[in-house]
């Protein structure tokens, strides 16, 4: 386990399901103690998916606005957290001439189950959780309300 950074950015593919999720429970876990963000290699709108896994525990993304890593400023952020190999490989490159660390946390993507909708749900619900229960691991106990 390694201190909460200043400043985090959490990044994936399209911004819409598994950054955004990772941005909304770090803020509710760490909110006040660290400044908060994600983006996307693409933008697209949040996934309704991702939403209803995150209302469960009384999160709200629907206001959500996708962002790119051309959105921000690399150099705003001390740690970036790749959530997929695409963003992964573009935060290298983001961060080719600042001092930011980059982490890789592989995270699997709920978009790519097929069935019933609770099927699918389930899918986003675990994703919910692998990200929750990797950032109690990597940043400790929350100093705000906890999940």
């Amino acid at each position: 386990m390694k201190t909460l950074p200043a400043s985090v950015l959490f990044a994936c593919s399209h911004n819409s399901v598994r950054s955004p999720m990772a941005e909304a429970l770090a803020k509710r876990l760490y909110g006040q103690a660290s400044f908060i963000d994600s983006v996307g290699v693409a933008a697209s709108d949040v996934d309704a998916f991702a939403v209803a896994a995150l209302d469960e525990l009384g999160i709200d993304v629907h206001r959500h606005l996708s962002k790119t890593f051309d959105d921000v400023d690399p150099a705003s952020f001390d740690l970036i957290v790749t959530l997929s190999p695409e963003a992964h490989h573009s935060a290298l490159e983001f961060t080719r001439s600042t001092a930011a660390e980059v982490e890789y946390w592989p995270t699997p993507d709920p978009t790519a189950v097929e069935g019933s909708r609770e099927a699918r749900l389930a899918a986003y619900r675990q994703t919910r959780d692998q990200i929750l229960a990797r950032l109690k691991a990597r940043f400790g106990a929350p100093s705000g309300p906890t999940l």
